[in-house]
């Protein structure tokens, strides 16, 4: 069924910090290639921490000292900046889940490997325009340094997955880089509302009258979107952590949906008069 849908609104909260098929830079122009590992990352400011429950891994994000202090005196991320993030395998018990610490994160296990995004002046002339970020390049290694020449082959993937970043200079971790990151967020509760938490939308399926408003509150630290399936694709903005999305269904119906930037991310919406 065809939504007949209006976005109401996005309550701004707090900026946030990230299978196409590959595209492999032609010889000359400038791709994972040329970014080199960033050996010693470890003894750089360590910005942001990030819990991914969907694929139960653990985050660290890494940055040059300077940089921080740019970005935190109100300056654009510097050309020659370098974002590193060290991948580690979350720590499971006997069941599979994720244990946490004391604080409730996850629990650092092994490391699966580190992804880089490096900025420099005239890097973006050799990206397609359509999935351009700016001045911005990607590359993937292993646990051990060497380059993932797998993931680096479907290196397009981490431009979409960075192009609803625009505002913010495509850096999805950008309020931990700037500081102002949001602390805890509430998960809401109520007639019409929907919480995405842990890479969940909770409720999974929800039922409305026929147009009634339904609003989603992102507590993850991540990014996500609100994405209707059907004839004609409706998303919402990207919500951040903290923030609230909100959309009106005027014809009776149901209406599947994902979050566009997590696909494996599912919920159910159920319109009736």
């Amino acid at each position: 069924m065809k939504a007949s849908s209006k976005i109401i609104g996005v309550v701004a909260g707090a900026a946030a910090v990230a299978g196409t098929a590959g595209i492999l830079m032609a010889q000359g122009t400038v791709g994972p290639k040329d970014i080199a590992f960033p050996t010693g990352y470890e003894s750089w400011q360590r910005y942001q921490i990030v819990d991914r429950h969907d694929t139960k891994q653990y985050r660290e994000l890494y940055t040059k000292p300077e940089v921080v202090k740019a970005v935190r005196d109100g300056k654009p991320v510097p050309n020659g900046t370098v974002l590193a993030m060290a991948i580690f395998a979350a720590q499971v018990d006997a069941n599979g889940n994720p244990t946490r610490d004391a604080n409730g994160r996850f629990q650092k296990g092994n490391p699966i490997g580190v992804t880089v995004m490096e900025k420099r002046a005239g890097w973006g002339s050799s990206v397609p325009a359509e999935w351009r970020n700016g001045d911005w390049q990607y590359a993937s290694f292993m646990a051990d340094g060497k380059p993932n020449e797998k993931a680096n082959a479907g290196i397009k993937a981490c431009f979409e997955c960075h192009l609803p970043h625009a505002q913010q200079d495509f850096v999805i971790s950008l309020a931990g880089l700037s500081g102002t990151a949001t602390g805890a967020a509430t998960k809401p509760t109520g007639p019409g509302t929907v919480a995405i938490a842990e890479f969940l939308f909770g409720p999974e399926k929800i039922t409305v009258k026929q147009g009634q408003m339904i609003t989603w509150t992102n507590v993850d630290e991540s990014p996500h979107q609100v994405t209707i399936q059907g004839a004609t694709t409706l998303r919402t903005p990207v919500v951040l952590k903290g923030q609230t999305t909100a959309l009106q269904f005027n014809d009776v119906g149901s209406y599947g949906y994902i979050c566009g930037l997590h696909p494996g991310m599912k919920g159910q919406i159920e319109v009736v008069k």
